[in-house]
């Protein structure tokens, strides 16, 4: 055990570089996924049928192929087949982002789907755009439901870039491989690295636990509250009266 955080301590700047590409990972691979999700989630749910065939293709073979498989491809095999060369870290980005934001689409169409029949007709009978439908009635309204199901991806993602090791990345991670293999304290570095996870993990709950409180306060939803729209009478009027 001494061994071990005598080692960590002194090397605390090679802990900070890895903890910085685990975070800059996650918080990048999430923005992308947040992006994508909405893009395939939008179209998936009212594109026309060959953007919406299109959509479904690929979210169904970002589902349904390996992440560790992705890395390996983009890292590896994208160099021989274009002949250019990707940094470790934009990889894992865009397989956290395709893969997640695959699964994040899904979560966005539900919620799409979930926003009762009559907020569509009342936005639509008050004369707004489809794009003020959207923004002022139904979005608002989606986006409460889908903030638990987004938790739950972030904290998966997170989970996942310790698989960066295997391009070569240098995240937390593959930083505590190296300090065990190079002080023998396998217990300690394994149990040190998972408490590390578990803070990360935590921290980025209370947030996304805070974002769903604000996010219910606004439509006027008690913390707690079975989660659901609010009836036509106030959100969409209140949609129609601010305009």
């Amino acid at each position: 055990m001494g061994d071990f955080y005598t080692y960590f301590f002194d090397h605390l700047p090679d802990v900070w570089s890895g903890l910085w590409v685990t975070l800059a990972a996650t918080v990048l691979g999430s923005a992308a996924a947040l992006a994508l999700a909405f893009v395939f989630g939008f179209t998936t749910h009212g594109g026309g049928v060959l953007l919406r065939g299109t959509s479904r293709v690929v979210v169904e073979f970002f589902r349904g192929t390996s992440l560790y498989v992705q890395l390996f491809w983009l890292y590896y095999a994208f160099p021989l087949l274009f002949g250019y060369e990707l940094s470790p870290l934009f990889c894992g980005v865009v397989a956290f982002g395709m893969n997640y934001g695959a699964y994040g689409s899904e979560v966005v169409r539900g919620a799409l789907n979930a926003v009762p029949r009559a907020q569509w007709e009342a936005a639509v009978a008050l004369n707004l755009t489809p794009a003020q439908r959207m923004r002022r009635v139904i979005l608002p309204q989606a986006w409460v439901q889908m903030i638990p199901s987004f938790t739950n991806l972030l904290i998966q993602l997170l989970k996942c870039t310790p698989l960066l090791w295997l391009i070569s990345a240098a995240d937390l991670t593959t930083v505590v491989q190296r300090m065990r293999d190079r002080t023998g304290e396998t217990t300690w570095a394994y149990l040190t690295l998972l408490v590390m996870y578990f803070v990360l993990a935590y921290a980025l709950t209370l947030l996304m636990n805070a974002l769903e409180r604000r996010a219910k306060a606004r439509l006027g939803l008690r913390t707690g509250a079975a989660r659901g729209p609010r009836p036509v009478e106030t959100s969409a009027t209140t949609a129609g009266g601010s305009l």
